[in-house]
């Protein structure tokens, strides 16, 4: 029989490991319903011990929260090659794995859990919305967006947020649907602000030259065209 010799850590690494094991409980249940005594028995480690690195429970749950929050913004960057339809999907592909993998957590962390009242823990989630903002203007080619561009993005980003907690309740449509229905969603966004500003008009002409016919935006086309009820002559 071998005795395991546990290792001694340094501060830092002791630190991400107890970030590590609070997202991993945060992600099976809401980080209320989480204990310090839990979070210390799943390091391996005392409750005292845990106090000596994180003064307490919420000054822990918004260090886990950084890095929910950095990994979840980082999930919005991508390659600006090929068509945007293409990469805008692969994007709700790796946001829904997020979503996915981190399911109350991710509840908790947007609709507010035992860091709802903290400013830092707020800024954090405004950082997420704004990098995603950033992210899409980027894709679109436009630096300083007009006020139309501004409140179709930033509602898409709303749409995916609000799409994504719906979903969790009991993931009822497949995950893949929703993933392409949401790039449907920002094209159908984009042409009706299209239709009311020549400058959103020229916009979305630039945003689909070049999409392919068997790409999201085409599949988007061809879906609408089949509600189109026949001409009568």
């Amino acid at each position: 029989m071998t005795t395991g010799v546990r290792r001694r850590m340094g501060v830092e690494e002791r630190r991400r490991q107890l970030i590590s094991v609070a997202l991993e409980l945060f992600s099976r249940r809401s980080p209320e319903d989480v204990s310090i005594d839990e979070i210390a028995a799943a390091a391996g480690i005392s409750r005292p011990l845990v106090y000596h690195y994180f003064p307490g429970k919420q000054n822990l749950y918004e260090a886990a929260l950084r890095r929910a929050a950095d990994e979840l913004a980082a999930r919005f960057e991508e390659p600006h090659e090929g068509p945007l339809g293409a990469r805008l999907l692969r994007v709700m592909g790796r946001f829904f794995s997020f979503v996915d993998e981190h399911g109350p957590g991710f509840s908790a962390l947007m609709r507010g859990g035992p860091a709802a009242g903290s400013s830092r823990a707020n800024a954090m989630i405004d950082e997420v919305r704004r990098a995603a903002y950033e992210q899409i203007l980027v894709h679109l080619g436009v630096s300083e967006p007009p006020a139309r561009l501004e409140l179709v993005v930033r509602s898409w980003v709303s749409l995916a947020e609000s799409t994504a907690l719906i979903w969790l309740e009991g993931r009822r449509i497949p995950r893949a649907e929703l993933e392409l229905q949401l790039v449907h969603d920002f094209a159908a966004l984009v042409a009706v602000s299209a239709a009311y500003d020549e400058e959103m008009a020229q916009i979305a002409v630039r945003m689909l030259a070049g999409e392919p016919a068997d790409g999201p935006f085409g599949d988007l086309v061809g879906r609408l065209a089949r509600l189109v009820p026949p001409p009568r002559w």
